[in-house]
């Protein structure tokens, strides 16, 4: 037989649930009622059968066995709550404005509490509820990593290492170069110079646009770099486990600046002189590439 692959079951007893699906033009009967009672109780809300064709002991089975149908969503390293946020609201028809309000409200954090990864969410919910399973899964997660990485779990100094973290994944090339970032960022901190890395002012709204000079100037909140000394207040962006240990885990390097090169990886320096050397060599590069255009 015929069967949509995510399938709405109202509440109600196997009986009511079969006469709904008969209204449906499904091929089943009040006898099919006490077959799929042997299986167990039937399940309500949207469930997912493995195929659009099925036999009816199959069906009657699965209409039991089930497991609750999901969206899959995936929240990428680097990106913010505003844009993940955004893609929830449109795929479930929720209002934008409303779900945002819900997730300042819960969230400790503008970003970072979501880690990044896949999600399964329902397939039907409301925005509250939806909320309410993301908050719960990623603070649990959080308290979970921050155990298995440290031994113990103290939200505000954790989140300091996640702050560090969304830095460390906005500015790596790699996964290669994270340990190092994180290395610089500890250097830069420890001889009181200021951070200055643009990742940072890539936070909400501003994942996807490049810093300029003039978002230097004019920014004056903590993720501005440029101006505060030290880590910003909260993180500015999703994060990977493999930030998360960069971060708890720099290397011992005497770099204070990097720059990224023509290879899309990052040239490291001890000194401002060799910086601009590395600065002046990507401007000659990319000057060439410009002419033989």
């Amino acid at each position: 037989m015929k069967s949509a692959v995510i399938l709405y079951i109202p509440k109600g007893t196997t009986r009511e649930i079969i006469t709904q699906l008969q209204s449906q033009n499904y091929d089943v009967s009040k006898v099919d009622a006490y077959i799929t009672r042997l299986f167990g109780f039937t399940q309500s809300g949207y469930i997912e059968m493995p195929s659009s064709t099925l036999s009816k002991g199959e069906f009657l089975y699965y209409l039991v066995k089930s497991k609750a149908a999901t969206r899959k969503f995936t929240l990428i390293p680097g990106e913010t709550s505003y844009f993940f946020l955004r893609d929830l609201a449109s795929a479930y028809s929720f209002d934008e404005a409303k779900l945002e309000l819900l997730y300042k409200l819960k969230f400790p954090y503008t970003d970072g509490v979501i880690l990044a990864n896949t999600y399964n969410l329902p397939y039907s919910t409301n925005e509250q509820n939806l909320i309410d399973i993301l908050y719960n899964i990623s603070m649990q997660e959080q308290k979970r990593l921050a155990i298995k990485l440290t031994g113990s779990y103290d939200e505000k100094k954790w989140f300091k290492v996640i702050t560090k973290a969304s830095i460390i994944q906005k500015e790596a090339a790699n996964i290669k170069e994270m340990p190092i970032i994180s290395g610089v960022i500890d250097n830069r901190i420890k001889i009181g110079m200021p951070l200055q890395m643009d990742g940072s002012l890539n936070y909400g709204k501003y994942s996807h646009i490049r810093v300029t000079p003039e978002r230097i100037q004019t920014d004056k909140t903590t993720f501005n770099t440029y101006k505060y000394l030290g880590l910003p207040k909260e993180p500015s962006g999703s994060v990977s486990i493999d930030a998360i240990k960069a971060a708890l885990n720099p290397s011992k390097v005497p770099y204070l600046y990097f720059m990224r090169n023509d290879k899309g990886t990052h040239d490291f320096s001890t000194t401002y002189q060799a910086h601009l050397s590395n600065v002046e060599k990507r401007q000659k590069t990319l000057d060439i590439t410009d002419k033989a255009r």
